[in-house]
């Protein structure tokens, strides 16, 4: 029933999100993990301690930031099974706390909105949201195609990912890559404080984002061929020469499927905390000049992706139902 999970999951996080109230009341599952992974940083990695050492302690607390929370969940999850199929729907609600369509659409085109009433200043303000780069080196192009490699990496990371997972091996899995995911955001860069303890969380999500990066590419080189004005062709031909350029081995594939489908060059050379990282362009030799325009149009792609995601999900959950039953 794990693939169900993921179904309804979906389907209910793509039209309720995650309501204001219950963030004000509760928080929000990533707050949570991000409160162990802070105490587990403070404790376990020191100054004064061997690069040796760290990186020996970064893999145990790796091991405790996924395993904890996901044994809480696998225990959740089996409560909840004694009153299906009302435990069932409730393992799907809890599951879709784990998700980010709503929201990812909202801020993103929250940027939009910006550059269109606002101009550069705004732009700038509502981009930082969103990205880790820096927003004063960006020009209005800059900020735009900001907002677009930010949606196509999100979408693999933070919608196709976990449902992936959890659709695997149920909330457990949602919740163990969601911690995983989270763990690399805050300590899995490569800064004299993390370089070594952070090392195993990085290594670890690069890993288990492989499958669902890749989905996430060909999922929007199936919406180019619905969405007016995309390019298919060029989003699959982006990604079998571009992907694997990227730094990450998981961004270029979303980036490079996306820039193809928009006639856009992504990535290339980055400024994080007034340092040039250089990359490679995904959709080499496409338009730089993106705008406004240009993130409404990954907008649409990206809704149709998300809804072919959601029917593939509904469609396997139909077909294991079928062969159950």
């Amino acid at each position: 029933m794990s693939i169900l999970i993921a179904f309804l999951s979906l389907a209910i996080e793509r039209t309720l999100g995650y309501p204001d109230g219950l963030f004000r009341a509760i928080g929000h599952p990533v707050t949570w993990f991000g409160r162990l992974i802070s105490f587990l940083d403070r404790r376990l990695n020191h100054a004064t301690d061997s690069d040796a050492l760290r990186r020996r302690r970064g893999v145990k607390a790796l091991l405790v930031i996924v395993l904890v929370p996901a044994a809480v969940a696998f225990a959740v999850q089996i409560l909840l099974w004694q009153i299906f199929p009302a435990g069932l729907l409730i393992t799907a609600i809890l599951a879709s706390s784990l998700l980010s369509q709503k929201s990812l659409a909202e801020h993103v085109e929250a940027v939009a909105d910006a550059l269109d009433t606002g101009g550069l200043t705004l732009g700038r303000i509502a981009v930082s949201r969103i990205v880790g780069r820096d927003p004063e080196k960006l020009d209005k192009p800059g900020i735009a195609r900001a907002a677009i490699e930010s949606l196509a990496e999100n979408f693999s990371d933070g919608i196709v990912a976990p449902a992936f997972w959890t659709g695997v091996c149920g909330l457990a899995g949602g919740v163990a890559y969601k911690a995983a995911n989270t763990a690399d955001s805050m300590i899995g860069h490569r800064t004299p404080r993390h370089e070594g303890f952070g090392r195993a969380a990085a290594r670890f999500d690069d890993f288990i984002n492989l499958p669902a990066s890749r989905l996430t590419a060909l999922l929007i080189v199936l919406a180019a061929f619905i969405v007016k004005g995309a390019d298919p062709s060029s989003a699959w031909q982006a990604v079998r020469r571009d992907a694997r350029k990227h730094r990450s081995p998981n961004a270029g594939w979303p980036e490079a499927a996306m820039a193809g489908a928009l006639g856009l060059a992504l990535a290339g050379p980055r400024s994080y905390g007034g340092v040039v990282v250089e990359d490679a362009f995904m959709g080499e030799g496409g338009r730089r000049e993106a705008d406004s325009t240009d993130i409404r149009r990954a907008l649409t792609l990206y809704r149709i992706a998300d809804y072919l995601l959601i029917g593939l999900s509904g469609i396997l959950s139909a077909l294991v139902i079928y062969l159950t039953f």
